[in-house]
């Protein structure tokens, strides 16, 4: 049963939304901020913000007309200042729930331009008439219903075109009437898209994809990572090489991200001649390493590998650069097989990398940086690398994906020589 009732929040949520306390417990509301009464429809821990009756000083006002309909952005309408040091504050916080006390740099805005890849949700209904409409936009906050779009302000220009290609897509496709994931990507080439959720299609429809994708002038249309059409490789900059990633494959969210996070890796692993880049993906980080050190590359993904390949053999000036196919979930890395290496770099998914850090932590290392996207999961992993003999010599907070509770984090940990009393010296 819902309850209108005021709330006074307290401080923003993980997921920024505003946190009150009641007597019947805490109340979870989006878009309200610290310091504000509101008016709320309460049912259980979920609040609905219904009136802002006392706004909070550091409210200003939204830019886009979707907000609070659209679930992309959570929080647009905190001032810069309280919104960065809220978002630095989630790090701080999975740090001190691991029992790290540690020094966390000023958080890195990497916006940018805004967003290079974008996944526009398609659905299909018919109407009164038995007529099939189709609506193309992001997931409505808090449902599983679409909300559709006119425009994203936070996309780089790059997709400027992207949402009416999605329509376009999603058009010639509503005769399967199946639920549709359209991934699109900015490359130096033009849009790159990635279909999902068609299942096999028939010949007859391949060929009118093909075909829009001339008329869109796309660099390249694919059916669930199958290639359809390449035009023009979807090329993307990643240090001195260009990159074509395979469909739908991970990249940085934006250009500046990728490039801040880059920088800070390169800086971490310092004068390394020999590193090894784990969940190397396409190469973010192993191709920049590679242009001052020979680079092992290692990675699950059999085409992420290929396009690292390829990119690599390409590329004037590099150093030397290997690759491994290799699971590393199931099959980490041990601590004899590190021991070739000077440094490490790990940059797993939201899940982190808990038993290969623990073999890091066990090596003889003395140099590993850290990166992930999920603060609980880097906290947990830095802990076991600190237990290991590890300090932590400087954490720094990346703001790529602004307006959310996303944040991305480098952490650099070195490993101080041990020391052994031989014939009266102290040798390092």
């Amino acid at each position: 049963m819902n309850l209108r009732m005021p709330l006074t929040i307290d401080r923003l949520g993980q997921r920024g939304e505003g946190v009150s306390s009641t007597d019947e417990g805490m109340v979870f509301t989006p878009y309200a901020l610290p310091g504000e009464t509101i008016l709320a429809e309460v049912d259980g821990e979920r609040g609905t913000l219904v009136e802002v009756v006392k706004p909070s000083p550091d409210r200003i006002p939204s830019f886009c007309p979707h907000f609070t309909v659209c679930g992309g952005c959570a929080v647009q309408t905190l001032a810069p200042e309280p919104y960065g040091a809220w978002k630095r504050g989630l790090l701080i916080a999975a740090l001190d729930h691991a029992g790290l006390a540690a020094e966390v740099g000023p958080m890195i805005d990497a916006h940018g331009e805004g967003r290079r890849r974008v996944t526009f949700h398609a659905r299909f209904d018919r109407d009164a008439l038995g007529r099939v409409q189709t609506v193309v936009g992001f997931m409505r906050a808090r449902s599983h219903e679409i909300a559709p779009l006119e425009a994203c302000p936070i996309l780089a220009p790059g997709l400027a075109q992207a949402l009416p290609a999605a329509r376009a897509v999603a058009q010639m496709l509503n005769q399967l009437g199946k639920p549709l994931d359209i991934v699109i990507t900015a490359s130096l080439e033009g849009l790159d898209v990635d279909v999902r959720g068609t299942g096999k299609l028939s010949f007859e429809i391949e060929q009118a994809l093909i075909g829009l994708a001339a008329t869109l002038d796309l660099a390249r249309i694919s059916n669930h990572g199958d290639i359809l059409i390449e035009r023009r490789p979807p090329l993307i900059p990643l240090g001195r090489a260009r990159v074509a990633p395979p469909p739908g494959g991970f990249l940085q969210a934006t250009d500046l991200g990728e490039e801040t996070l880059a920088r800070l890796v390169v800086e971490g692993v310092g004068s390394a001649r020999k590193v090894l880049d784990l969940f190397s993906g396409v190469g973010t980080f192993a191709l920049r390493l590679a242009e001052k050190a020979t680079v092992l590359a290692v990675e699950a993904e059999a085409p992420a590998l290929v396009s690292l390949e390829k990119a690599a053999h390409f590329t004037q000036g590099l150093r030397g650069l290997t690759t491994e196919r290799r699971d590393l979930f199931r099959r980490p890395l041990l601590r004899h097989e590190l021991a070739a290496f000077d440094a490490v770099v790990f940059d797993p998914p939201r899940s982190g990398a808990e038993e290969q850090a623990r073999e890091i932590a066990a090596s003889g290392l003395k140099t590993a940086v850290a990166v992930s996207c999920n603060a609980q999961t880097f906290a947990r992993d830095a802990k076991i690398l600190v237990d290991g003999g590890f300090r932590i010599e400087k954490i720094t907070p990346v703001d790529q994906f602004r307006h959310s509770a996303h944040i991305e984090v480098v952490g650099l940990f070195k490993r101080e020589p041990v020391k052994t009393k031989r014939r009266g010296r102290l040798l390092g």
